[in-house]
């Protein structure tokens, strides 16, 4: 019989190779950055062009390399980082498996410039597709430059997968973005398509942190640090009153390396306790320091994966540490030795304890209860009431002109959350949010399709500057945002001036709606797929509703039930949420041990 068991060609067995190191241009990038890291450098350039799909180039001053050593990097395993067995477990390098160039080389056109402070010349490498097309000599700068061309030419297959050239971007952006969160002490300089997109010079962490995120976010940032013989953890956590609807800005380095672990992104969400919305996450910058003997980071070509000897003395110390920051900005509850007292029923305080009930006057809080007349249940004279959250003549909730009464039937709030309204055949309980969320929904699907269609000018111009990952979507989504009713200029390479709004944006939003669309834009993108359109509907509803907590007056609760009964389906939310609750007589009679 023919032999059907053979060894593969060395070019094939790259290409495949090529494929767990080699994703998208973001992993050239990080792969490029992690070798100059460990070459010593301190100034790095980083230069694409189409989001990195047709080029890509690092430029480092790092120690270089040799002719010799130049000539054999671009094979398969070829490192300098490790050399026997017991290297891997004393890791110190970003890299070392001697995967990334002879992955790169294999799926693009690829030249090297290197050169040693020692040589008076630089070598230069020209490859193409793992085949090596030029040696020869030329004059440069001390360190190495490694130029990409045309990622995936010679595998189309692989090339159709990429996305469009501003979703390559950000991913390239965001690689740039964790090299200069963990070394604030480099020069970084990064081009996309001739324009400067980050240029930051050697800098403490805070001001490092403010260079990227800016003033307003690092105003509301925790410091922590905390440590033991084998552990050392610091960083910034995010009040809770600053958290984000995503996970993407949780930014996790384990000596010196970026990682994802969910251990340890579970330990900091649980440091909250119950201070955090539901659905939300706090942003955080976390630093490990660990020694290299207790961490496996051989776990995946990418490096991003790691195995903790220890994963419950990480978790513990993580979960304490970020714990005692909240609590030392009275931010959070401290733990008595036997925890919280509570007897598992009746009302909660804000820090979860119970709180004490003496009469039916106390259910009605503090605020409402010096409201109330405790014989008649009357509001007192004199009383001034919360103002409503829609402002005349600007409503989120505008009521419509008609002879008629808008309700038929009461309405009540039940603590600025619910909406109680009697029914024919017994109770109706509407969650206040969910309902909104279906209206502008609805309503925002007509501004998609044509039907209608309207903006609210604004007096004064809002200036919002964007991160540029965050700037690029916008200019991706600008067709689609303005579609809803959204008026946006350009001003700058991140700066985006909004002169109009939807008019279902509440007063005082204007600001921020935006950028709170943008972050649940990307969470949903990231979790589930769904169109442009389709995510920015969802997303707009959700952040320009009203919110639990917001009071309404008689006329508001009106107005939403009448525009929730005109929807399609008045009945589940956008997200699959219910609605509604409907109490009938008969369930109330069971209850109450009556006769049905």
């Amino acid at each position: 019989m023919p032999q059907t068991i053979h060894i593969l060609p060395e070019l094939l067995a790259n290409k495949i190779a090529a494929g767990e190191v080699v994703q998208r241009p973001a992993s050239v990038v990080k792969e490029l950055i992690e070798n100059a890291v460990d070459a010593g450098a301190t100034i790095h350039t980083i230069v694409t062009k189409n989001g990195g799909k047709s080029f890509v180039q690092v430029i480092d001053n790092g120690c270089g390399m040799s002719e010799q050593d130049a000539a054999v990097a671009f094979e398969r395993h070829a490192t300098s980082k490790i050399s026997a067995y017991e290297d891997l477990e004393n890791i110190r390098t970003l890299g070392f498996r001697g995967e990334a160039l002879a992955s790169i080389a294999a799926v693009a056109q690829v030249e090297l410039r290197t050169r040693q402070k020692a040589d008076e010349v630089a070598t230069v490498i020209r490859i193409e597709g793992g085949e090596v097309k030029e040696k020869s000599k030329d004059a440069a700068d001390y360190g190495t430059s490694v130029g990409v061309r045309n990622l995936f030419y010679n595998t189309p297959g692989r090339r159709n997968f990429l996305k469009a050239n501003n979703t390559e971007f950000k991913h390239v952006f965001d690689v740039v973005q964790r090299l200069a969160i963990a070394h604030p002490e480099f020069r970084i300089s990064f081009m996309s398509d001739d324009d400067s997109v980050l240029d930051l010079h050697p800098a403490s962490l805070d001001e490092r942190i403010k260079d990227l995120f800016g003033e307003r976010l690092f105003e509301s940032l925790v410091p922590f640090h905390d440590s033991n013989e084998a552990i050392e953890i610091r960083g910034y956590v995010s009040k809770p009153d600053f958290s984000r609807k995503t996970r993407v800005e949780q930014y996790l380095f384990l000596n010196g390396r970026y990682i994802i672990n969910r251990s340890v992104n579970h330990a900091v969400f649980q440091s909250y306790e119950h201070l955090l919305e539901k659905g939300s996450f706090p942003f955080f910058i976390l630093f490990l320091t660990i020694d290299p003997h207790r961490v496996d980071v051989n776990v995946h070509p990418s490096k991003m994966e790691v195995k903790f000897e220890d994963d419950r003395s990480i978790y513990r110390m993580v979960l304490n540490g970020v714990r005692k920051a909240l609590m030392a900005h009275d931010l959070a509850p401290s733990l008595g030795k036997s925890g919280y007292q509570d007897s598992g029923s009746g009302p909660r305080a804000a820090y979860g304890g119970p709180i004490p009930v003496h009469s039916w006057q106390d259910l009605l809080g503090p605020k409402t209860s010096e409201m109330v007349d405790r014989q008649t249940g009357e509001i007192l004279p004199g009383t001034e009431l919360p103002d409503s959250p829609f402002p005349t003549p600007h409503s989120a909730l505008p009521i419509p002109e008609s002879p008629f009464p808008i309700r038929h039937f009461p309405v009540w709030q039940l603590h600025n959350k619910y909406i109680i309204s009697p029914t024919r055949e017994g109770l109706m309980v509407v969650d206040q949010h969910v309902a909104h969320e279906r209206v502008l929904y609805e309503r925002t699907v007509e501004h998609f399709s044509g039907q209608t269609q309207s903006s609210q000018q604004l007096l004064f111009p809002q200036t919002i500057d964007f991160v540029p990952g965050d700037a690029a979507l916008v200019q991706q989504l600008m067709p689609h945002l303005e579609g809803m009713g959204f008026v946006l200029k350009s001003f700058g390479k991140s700066t985006v001036v909004v002169e109009a709004v939807p008019p279902d944006v509440r007063p005082n939003k204007e600001s921020t709606i935006l950028q709170d669309i943008l972050d649940l834009y990307k969470e949903n993108e990231h979790d589930v797929k769904l169109e442009p359109r389709e995510n920015l509907a969802k997303s707009y509803s959700c952040k320009a509703a009203i919110k639990a907590g917001d009071p309404l007056n008689e006329q508001e609760m009106g107005s939403l039930l009448d525009q929730l009964f005109a929807t399609k389906n008045p009945f589940v939310c956008p997200h699959g949420r219910p609605i509604m609750v409907k109490v009938t007589l008969t369930e109330l009679d069971k209850r109450f041990g009556r006769p049905v």
